[in-house]
């Protein structure tokens, strides 16, 4: 399989400093939205300090790359990724 090849994947991002870092995130996914084809987040966990968002994505892996990479430089935020085989 080839880095073009476009291929279904999640990632989950945890933002432990919600009102630092969220906006930033949201600017980031907005910008990648084109790859996006669905979204769940839960915005107010720990009296709003903390959110969880998981995209399911279909791209190539630079793509992929380049997504994770800018949300993971995020201070207080955290992104893991799993990428179908097929």
């Amino acid at each position: 399989m080839s880095d073009s090849e476009r291929r279904y994947a999640f990632a989950g991002i945890i933002i432990e400093d919600r009102e630092q870092s969220a906006a930033q995130v949201q600017n980031i996914l907005t910008e990648y939205s084109s790859l996006i084809s669905g979204r769940m987040g839960i915005p107010n966990l720990e009296n709003g300090k903390l959110s969880i968002i998981t995209v399911i994505l279909n791209a190539n892996t630079d793509e992929m790359g380049a997504l994770s990479g800018k949300i993971g430089r995020i201070p207080g935020v955290s992104i893991k990724t799993g990428i179908s085989k097929i």
